[in-house]
């Protein structure tokens, strides 16, 4: 068989390294429903450490982090890294977000990806979006859809 490519416009791929993500424990306050005392909050929200092991909640089930700006933003990127080395599971996440002078959450996106050890450890989302006027960011973690005794885990989160 003879084959030609069409020529194709080159991909933009946008790296999170080319980005300046904001620097939340400046601009916001975060309110979550639960966290292991090894593995806090801050971990998965601090620039400061990429090598961290990010945030784990203490009990099972579905868990809720929230993100609470003092002043509006506008958010156009969207990172998120979750990670879990030893737990075969099904996992969902959606965000909500509140905008100033709304009254209620609409759903950004949601999204469900499989864990599956020793091979599958690591899922890495990276979300263009537009949210003008962003005062709430809230992700709520379903950590095991199948049976929901499973222990939400995100090794990062990252705004730009």
């Amino acid at each position: 068989m003879r084959k030609i490519m069409i020529h194709q416009p080159p991909e933009n791929h946008l790296s999170s390294d080319s980005l300046i993500f904001l620097e939340l424990q400046h601009l916001a306050q975060v309110e979550f429903t639960s966290e292991h005392p090894e593995y806090p909050i801050q971990s998965a929200l601090l620039l400061t450490d990429n090598s961290s092991t990010g945030w784990q909640a203490a009990c099972p089930g579905e868990q809720t982090i929230r993100i609470v700006f003092d002043q509006p933003q506008t958010i156009e990127h969207i990172f998120l890294t979750f990670e879990d080395q030893l737990h075969s599971r099904t996992q969902e996440f959606v965000l909500f977000g509140l905008m100033e002078k709304e009254q209620a959450y609409r759903e950004i996106l949601r999204q469900q990806f499989n864990f599956s050890p020793p091979n599958t450890t690591c899922e890495i989302e990276h979300y263009e979006v537009r949210l003008n006027q962003l005062k709430i960011l809230e992700l709520k973690i379903m950590p095991d859809i199948s049976n929901g005794e499973g222990y939400a885990t995100l090794k990062q989160l990252r705004l730009a």
